[in-house]
C-alpha cells in the first residue's frame, strides 16, 4: 500500500537528520575550514572534491557535478527510489511516517492557527498603548529587535484570543490542544493573559508555540505552550531561526536559559545565541546546534540551578563531540542583567575566559572541598578521577598532568586510580562489556531509537530475540533495560511475544514507551534491512569501545617500557581503526 508524503515529514527529516553525519557514516569525510571533503563515492578520482557544507545541508562535487541534500544522497549513493530514502532516513531517526494524510494535514492546521495567533498577539503589542510594549522598551529593547523576534502581548481580559479564534469558525478543541486556551466546567477562556508573549519559530520559520512572561505579580512567571505534534521542547532551540547563520559564521553558539537573555545579547550585536526552551539541554538539541558550529559556551544563571544545569548540559555536549565551555557571569545573575550593568565588551570578554570542560568541572569539584584538610584533598582528588575517566586519552594525559601537580602527588597514583589498579584487564573487551549495568547509569533514561528497532524487531518476529542476545549491552536507557528484561521472561522458543503479558509486568511509564515502540516504529517490511543496520551500529559501537581501552592502555604506557608492547597496541587501535572505516564508521 502507498504512502502519502506530506510536505511536514519531509521538512521534520531534514530538520532531524545532520547530512554531515549521514555522508560520514557512508564515506570518510575531513573537515575542512567551515566544510567537509571526501572522495567523491559517484565518479573515480584521487584528489577529494566532494564537499559538504553543515550550515547549507547541501553536498556538491566539483569533479562530476552530483548536488543536492541528505536525502538525494541517500537515493543515489544506496540506490532508492525516493521514497525509499524517506523510509530510510524516518526510520533511522525515530520519525513515524504517517499513513493517514489527515495527521499530516492536522499538522499544518496547527502552524497555521499558531501563526495567527502570533500576529494578533504582535498586533496587540504594536497597534496601541499596552502594558506589554512598555515592559520590554523599558527593559531597553528597541522597535526593530522586538519586530525581528515577533515579540506580542496577550491582554488581561478572558477571551480576547479566544473569540478571535470562533469570529474564524476554529474548533475550541485544537485550541485546546495547542495551549492557547483553557476549559473550566464548560466555558473557555484564553490560557495567556497579561503577558508579554515570545513565538517560538523552528528553523524551518514555522510557529511552533509561545512562550509567556506575566507582567506585574501573574504567576508562573513564564508560561510556556504544552508538547504538541508541532511543538516538542527537546527537538528546538529559542532564536536559532534567527541566530543560525551567526552561529556558523563565528563557529561559536553561546547557549543561554531564557528569552529575554537571547534578546538583549541578539540587541547589542552578539547574535551567535541561542536558548534551550527553560529545560534541560536534551541530545537532539546538542545534534541540532553542532550542525552549525563544534564550539559551545554555557552561560546559564550564576545560582546553584544553574550550574547544576551547566553540568548537564556540558555531558551532553561533550558526548556529543563538541568542545564545550562554561561562561563564568561575576556581576549579574544572568547574561541579560550583565549586559545591562557592563555592555557588550565585558561580556565578549567574559566568552574569551570560558573555562573549558575539564577545567570547569574540575574547578566546580575544588569548590566543594577545603583542600587544606587531608579528607578534602582525598574527596577532591576521587572526584577528579570520576571527571578524568570521561576524558579522550589526550585530554585524560594532559589533566592528570595537572592535578597531580596541583596537588603534590604522583601521576602513576591518579593513572591507578583511573584504572582501578588494574591496566591489563582494561585490554580485554570482556572486562568492558562486564560494567554494561555500570554504562547504563551514565546513559540518559531516554531510550534510543537503536533500542526501539531491537525491540520492535523481536516483537515483530521472535526469531530475531536469539539472534540480538549477544547485543544485551545496546539496552542502555533505563526503559530499554526494563522493556528487553521483560522480553526475555516471557520469551517462548517458538512462539510469537505475549505482548499483552509484557505490558502487564510494566509499569505505567514504560508501558507508554512500549506503546510508542508499538504504534511508531515501523519498518514496512524491511526487517532484515533494518536488523542488519542495527547489527552493524552495535559492531561499531564495540569496536570503538574496544579502542577506547586500547588507547587507556596506551596513555599509561611510557617510553621506558617494553617498546614491542606498546607497538602491538598501537597496530590493534590501527585495525579496529580500519574496520570501523570499513563498516562506514568515521
Amino acid at each position: 500500500m502507498g504512502v502519502s508524503i506530506n510536505e511536514n515529514i519531509i521538512d521534520e527529516i531534514k530538520s532531524r537528520c545532520n547530512i554531515v553525519d549521514i555522508i560520514g557514516r557512508a564515506m570518510t569525510l575531513k573537515k575542512s575550514g567551515s566544510n567537509y571533503k571526501g572522495v567523491c563515492p559517484f565518479h573515480n578520482e584521487k584528489t577529494p572534491s566532494f564537499v559538504v557544507s553543515e550550515s547549507k545541508q547541501i553536498y556538491t562535487c566539483f569533479g562530476c557535478g552530483a548536488t543536492g541534500d541528505v536525502i538525494e544522497f541517500v537515493q543515489r549513493y544506496y540506490t532508492l527510489d525516493f521514497m525509499g530514502a524517506i523510509e530510510k532516513l524516518a526510520c533511522e531517526h525515530g520519525i513515524t511516517i504517517e499513513s493517514n494524510f489527515k495527521k499530516s494535514q492536522k499538522k499544518d492546521e496547527f502552524y497555521n492557527i499558531n501563526r495567527e495567533a502570533a500576529s494578533f498577539f504582535y498586533q496587540a503589542f504594536t497597534e496601541k498603548a499596552n502594558p506589554g510594549y512598555t515592559y520590554m522598551k523599558n527593559r531597553g529593547l528597541d522597535s526593530l529587535t522586538l519586530k525581528r523576534f515577533g515579540i506580542g502581548y496577550a491582554d488581561g481580559e478572558w477571551n480576547s484570543l479566544y473569540q478571535h479564534f470562533m469570529d474564524k469558525g476554529v474548533d475550541p478543541k485544537v485550541l485546546l490542544e495547542l495551549g492557547l486556551i483553557s476549559e473550566s466546567n464548560g466555558r473557555y477562556f484564553d490560557k495567556f493573559r497579561n503577558r508579554v508573549i515570545f513565538p517560538i519559530i523552528n528553523t524551518n520559520g514555522k510557529v511552533i508555540g509561545f512562550g509567556g512572561r506575566a507582567l506585574g505579580d501573574g504567576t508562573p512567571k513564564y508560561l510556556n505552550s504544552p508538547e504538541t505534534p508541532v511543538f516538542l521542547k527537546k527537538n528546538n532551540l529559542y532564536g536559532l531561526n534567527l541566530t543560525r547563520q551567526d552561529i556558523s559564521k563565528d563557529n561559536c553558539a553561546i547557549l543561554v536559559e531564557g528569552y529575554m537573555d537571547v534578546i538583549s545579547l541578539y540587541k547589542v550585536g552578539i547574535r551567535n545565541v541561542s536558548a534551550s526552551l527553560g529545560t534541560a539541554l536534551t541530545e537532539n538539541q546538542a545534534s541540532l546546534l553542532k550542525r552549525y558550529t563544534n564550539n559551545i559556551v554555557l552561560s546559564y544563571d550564576a545560582d546553584d540551578a544553574g550550574m547544576n544545569a551547566a553540568l548537564r548540559g556540558m555531558d551532553i555536549l561533550y558526548k556529543e563531540g563538541c568542545r564545550v565551555k562554561v561562561l563564568h557571569i561575576s556581576d549579574g545573575k544572568d547574561p541579560d542583567d550583565f549586559i545591562k550593568k557592563n555592555g557588550k565588551q565585558a561580556f565578549l570578554d567574559l566568552v574569551g575566559q570560558a573555562l573549558p570542560y575539564a577545567d570547569y568541572k574540575l574547578s566546580v569539584a575544588r569548590g566543594k572541598n577545603d583542600l587544606n584538610s587531608t579528607e578534602a584533598r582525598v574527596e577532591f582528588l576521587q572526584a577528579a578521577v570520576a571527571i578524568l575517566r570521561t576524558l579522550s586519552p589526550i585530554e585524560a594525559d594532559i589533566y592528570i598532568k595537572k592535578v597531580a601537580e596541583e596537588m603534590k602527588i604522583t601521576e602513576s597514583a591518579i593513572r591507578l586510580e583511573i584504572n582501578g589498579n588494574n591496566i591489563q584487564s582494561t585490554s580485554t573487551e570482556s572486562h568492558r562489556w562486564s560494567q554494561s549495568k555500570t554504562l547504563k547509569k551514565r546513559e540518559s533514561d531516554d531510550i534510543s531509537m537503536l533500542e526501539k528497532n531491537l525491540i520492535k524487531l523481536i516483537l515483530t518476529d521472535s526469531s530475531y530475540y536469539d539472534k540480538l542476545k549477544p547485543y544485551e549491552f545496546a539496552f542502555r536507557s533505563d526503559s530499554g533495560d526494563t522493556i528487553y528484561s521483560g522480553l526475555k521472561e516471557i520469551y517462548v522458543e517458538d512462539e510469537q511475544i505475549d505482548i499483552k503479558k509484557l505490558a502487564d509486568g510494566l509499569d505505567g511509564e514504560k508501558n507508554k514507551v512500549l506503546s510508542d515502540i508499538l504504534e511508531n516504529v515501523q519498518f514496512a517490511g524491511k526487517e532484515e534491512q533494518v536488523f542488519l543496520d542495527c547489527i552493524r551500529t552495535m559492531e561499531q559501537r564495540k569496536l570503538k569501545l574496544k579502542q577506547e581501552e586500547l588507547n587507556i592502555a596506551l596513555s599509561m604506557s611510557s617510553e621506558d617500557e617494553n617498546q614491542e608492547n606498546i607497538e602491538k597496541i598501537m597496530k590493534e587501535i590501527q585495525k579496529i581503526q580500519q574496520q570501523i572505516r570499513g563498516q562506514g564508521g568515521i
